[in-house]
């Protein structure tokens, strides 16, 4: 996962960064606002159906091929079945037993199941402060939790929505491996998200089917526009915006994203949520973000290491 030797971020890098924080700090509330009337299931199905939707929209929009060869289909597979097959059901799973904005958390650790997939799936080397910030991180994941499960006194419930949260990370790095492939493969961002969501949705509509769960729809102002707002902003807005920066910046520049959002979705759980966090849940949350923040330093280094390689071997080739 390392950089493109680019110059600094331009303006609409940072304004990529800016407003996928605030849309995905977000949608960790505005998932909440989906359940009730509709099964959970169900609206993961609707809100990366009208994605799709949009986004093919799009690519026909901006005449952009929707074609795929036979390696970025399986690319885009491989997104739409770990990301939004698994990775998205499991986390609304979560959200109903457990407060968002300690899912939006336990995601925050993303980057270091990255970390430990990438090395398997590619090979790439990280230095060692860079599993040492991920030491740091899963530690402080594993206090968030602890502090949890006390404060729902060992309830099960709470302990099924932790372990749901923490299966949706692993299966959101699986994801990310697949969508690094698409990259490599040559998939443009629009298609091989519209495809991607395409596939997600379709394989969940025979999982609905099979598991007896109803196909409702709640036209409350409350679900509608939660909806609307999660496919948008959440689902096509957010995504474009965040492998486009990964692609012209390096996934090093993007991953400041992770370490924003819970600062948001925290904020929005404690006004809308009524939650208030304890010294144990605060310490953490602080080892994760100071794990994130650890690792994308090491990160950089190395990339800023690995190009200033490349350019004393040009010279010496010159």
């Amino acid at each position: 996962m390392s950089s493109p030797a680019h110059s600094g971020p331009a303006p609409f890098d940072y304004l990529a960064i800016v407003v996928c924080t605030l849309a995905w700090g977000t949608t960790w509330y505005a998932i909440t606002l989906q359940f009730g009337v509709v099964d959970s299931v169900v609206s993961v199905t609707y809100r990366f159906a009208l994605a799709a939707v949009l986004l093919f929209a799009w690519c026909a929009l901006r005449r952009e091929p929707v074609r795929l060869n036979r390696a970025q289909h399986a690319a885009a597979l491989g997104v739409g079945f770990f990301t939004v097959f698994i990775d998205y059901p499991l986390t609304y799973w979560a959200e109903e037993r457990v407060v968002s904005a300690v899912v939006a958390v336990m995601f925050a650790a993303l980057a270091f199941f990255n970390l430990i997939a990438f090395r398997f799936a590619f090979g790439q080397r990280a230095p060692r402060s860079a599993w040492g910030a991920a030491c740091l991180g899963i530690a402080g994941v594993a206090l968030l939790s602890w502090s949890e499960i006390s404060e729902a006194q060992m309830d099960a419930r709470a302990l099924v929505g932790l372990a749901m949260a923490l299966g949706a990370v692993i299966c959101a790095a699986i994801g990310n491996i697949y969508a690094h492939r698409g990259e490599h493969a040559g998939a443009p961002v629009s298609s091989l998200m519209a495809w991607a969501m395409a596939y997600g949705a379709a394989m969940l509509v025979p999982f609905v089917l099979l598991t007896g769960r109803e196909w409702v729809f709640e036209w409350s102002a409350r679900y509608v526009l939660s909806l609307l707002y999660l496919a948008i902003m959440g689902s096509v807005v957010a995504f474009l915006l965040y492998f486009g920066l990964a692609r012209r910046r390096g996934y090093t520049t993007a991953a400041y994203i992770l370490a924003l959002t819970p600062f948001v979705a925290m904020a929005m759980s404690t006004l809308f949520e009524n939650k208030s966090w304890g010294v144990t849940g605060l310490v953490g949350v602080a080892l994760v973000l100071l794990g994130q923040w650890l690792l994308l330093r090491a990160q950089a280094a190395a990339s800023r290491a690995t190009a200033n390689v490349g350019v004393d071997n040009a010279v010496a080739r010159n």
